[in-house]
């Protein structure tokens, strides 16, 4: 199996690379309603991108991809570069980008989706649930080729779920309407039986079984593409972690990318040495992403070690520390200090929402600065 143990400097000589997908928001800049402008705004920034944009599910949306980045500088440029493109591409179909991870405003009705075989057999199977369900991610690909050893890192990587979902919480208006979450986004995912953190798992054909029943029963779609929070992916030699919510400063999703290879990394190596590792119950951690999603990044968050709640600031510390080696191999120590020194002076983006509606005006002036935010790669603000 391959190894990424902290212990071994000359294992991370060749650091895995990382990846990054972004979903976004389509605005009419006028309404500051979602607008089913994606596949237009695709189609013209693959133009500039080629195949780094793609259409999504809901007409409302589009995606922006990096390759596999060595480093962060890789990977910002790259982010950048993407987004550019696809804001460009907005300005010239007269709407704009918007980095949240729910609809802040959005018509009453079921949601537009694109005209796909897979799109048509969700309905079927999920009928009304689909009617409100248009969210945007932020997925992250660590590449880990060996599945049976992807399999056991995510073991290991479950308890992570609902610090990751915490600090990355941006959708705390849905339609809106302030929900009283910060990440809203994990509680429409939450409704779905095929969605949330992934079963435990002893060996990849456990995995995979555990799949296959499911998708029997008719609550998942396709056995061979898990929409679990973390998988090994079904054709990258990747494994990807789907739980965030996209984020509005390239800041924060760089860093979030650079914590995400440094915990794989880590965590590969103590499963490569010792196996599928300590099995964590499902309940506990639905309850505790729940948790997260309600809170954010508050005084109290779900320890990945303990399973208790505890300061932020402890946790942080104690993360830090475990992916020290990792870090320092990868030289992204800074960027993850960065990103945990923000959090704590200014809160999560769920926050920083809800300071533009107090304090400027509502949802609609949230859309405005969010737009801007997402165009400008920053905060506004900072």
């Amino acid at each position: 199996m391959t190894a990424f143990a902290p212990e071994s400097r000359s294992q991370y000589d060749a650091m895995p690379t990382v990846g990054v997908e972004e979903e976004f928001f389509l605005i009419d800049p006028h309404t500051r309603l979602v607008v089913p402008a994606g596949p237009a705004v695709a189609t013209r920034a693959a133009g500039r991108v080629g195949d780094l944009v793609a259409k999504e599910f809901a007409l409302c949306q589009v995606e922006g991809r990096t390759p596999p980045c060595r480093s962060g500088a890789e990977l910002r440029d790259h982010l950048v570069r993407v987004r550019a493109a696809l804001v460009g591409a907005a300005l010239a179909e007269g709407v704009r980008v918007c980095a949240s991870g729910t609809p802040v405003l959005q018509e009453p009705g079921p949601v537009q989706v694109a005209d796909h075989p897979r799109y048509r057999a969700a309905g079927v199977q999920y009928r009304s649930m689909m009617d409100d369900f248009t969210v945007s991610a932020l997925h992250v690909h660590v590449h880990l080729p060996d599945r049976e050893l992807a399999v056991w890192t995510i073991n290991r990587l479950r308890p992570w779920l609902p610090l990751l979902i915490a600090v990355s919480a941006n959708s705390p208006f849905h339609r809106g309407v302030d929900t009283g979450y910060a990440g809203y986004r994990t509680v429409l995912r939450g409704r779905f039986p095929c969605l949330g953190p992934p079963p435990y798992a002893r060996t990849l054909q456990e995995h995979e079984r555990l799949a296959a029943a499911i998708s029997e029963s008719e609550a998942m779609l396709d056995p061979a593409t898990a929409y679990w929070d973390l998988r090994p992916h079904p054709r990258l030699p990747t494994l990807e972690i789907r739980v965030m919510d996209v984020l509005p400063d390239v800041r924060d999703t760089v860093a979030v990318a650079l914590l995400l290879r440094a915990l794989v990394t880590t965590l590969a190596g103590r499963a490569s040495e010792r196996g599928p590792g300590p099995e964590w119950e499902a309940e506990v951690l639905r309850a505790a992403c729940w948790r997260a999603a309600r809170d954010g990044w508050s005084t109290a968050c779900f320890d990945p070690a303990t399973g208790r709640y505890r300061p932020a600031g402890d946790i942080t510390a104690e993360t830090l520390a475990l992916l020290r080696p990792a870090l320092e191999a990868s030289g992204d120590t800074r960027e993850v200090e960065a990103l945990f020194l923000r959090l704590a002076e200014r809160g999560d983006a769920a926050a920083r929402q809800r300071a533009w509606a107090t304090l400027q005006g509502g949802p609609q002036t949230v859309v405005d600065q969010l737009v801007l935010a997402t165009a400008r790669g920053h905060g506004t603000g900072d």
